[in-house]
């Protein structure tokens, strides 16, 4: 785990010079730091090719911008980055010195799902479709790594990232923690269905209630975004569709209240085989 950077050493004064700011990047490189945020073309083709899973996303300037934007782009496909062109007033209030990009980085890089796979020996994983509130995410890590969980699994496209705020939020289980990044989560969830995985999905007007299934074998819980819930294609996907029963006038949970719920009820069940 890399350590990061502490925002006072990032003080955009201190990076008028551009060739001094590549220095400084270096540095802090060869000193296991790493930014949480690059709006240098170099310093980002370097991650790209060696450790492109530490991408979260790429914003590219989309008129004007300076080369190489189609090795950029090249290196974001073949490492499944997401990016996005953008008017360069979006990057000009990101980075006053920005070359056309501005890039953030996880402060973990992300895991793959075969290196998840390989470890679970009684597969326990958590799916989050399009959770986009950070804290909501860090929370949900937290509770994961709480429960033992193998790994959790989001989409490229509509996730938020590992970004510092769900480090933080995490409380430091994403150190522990394996997140893989997939292009299409239908797709992975029927690769994991194959592998004997049940998925159980959970949202309100469900089959059952979260208890009414049996936890102790394979499992993967899928829960969605803060505010649509489960994609239709992706609930559809779903080997079972459980809810919480509620007994006042609120008629759903947070996202992460309902995942620590349905995590904690595979912990309860697991406790007892």
């Amino acid at each position: 785990m890399d350590k990061i950077a502490p925002n006072n050493s990032w003080n955009k004064a201190h990076w008028k010079d551009g060739r001094e700011r590549s220095d400084r990047w270096k540095e802090t490189r060869s000193k296991g730091f790493l930014p949480t945020v690059t709006s240098r073309i170099n310093p980002l083709l370097e991650v790209l090719r060696s450790t492109p899973r530490r991408v979260n996303k790429i914003l590219l300037q989309k008129e004007g911008g300076r080369r190489p934007v189609g090795e950029i782009v090249a290196l974001a496909k073949a490492g499944h980055v997401p990016y996005l062109f953008v008017p360069k007033q979006a990057l000009d209030k990101l980075s006053a010195y920005h070359q056309g990009v501005v890039a953030t980085l996880a402060p973990k890089e992300f895991s793959s799902l075969e290196a998840i796979m390989e470890e679970a020996k009684n597969p326990f994983l958590v799916l989050l479709d399009e959770v986009e509130d950070p804290q909501n995410l860090g929370a949900i890590l937290r509770s994961a790594e709480g429960a033992g969980a193998d790994g959790v699994i989001l989409p490229e496209r509509r996730s938020a990232g590992l970004t510092e705020s769900v480090y933080e939020v995490s409380a430091g289980a994403l150190e522990y923690l394996k997140v893989a990044r997939v292009p299409n989560l239908a797709q992975t969830m029927d690769g994991l269905k194959k592998r004997g995985i049940w998925l159980v999905g959970a949202e309100s007007g469900g089959e059952g209630e979260y208890y009414e299934f049996d936890y102790a074998q394979p499992v993967g819980l899928v829960f969605g975004s803060e505010g649509r819930g489960l994609r239709p294609l992706v609930r559809k996907k779903c080997d079972k569709i459980l809810s919480i029963p509620l007994r006042g006038k609120v008629n759903s949970l947070n996202v992460a209240s309902a995942a620590s719920i349905f995590l904690f009820e595979v912990v309860r069940q697991r406790s007892e085989t």
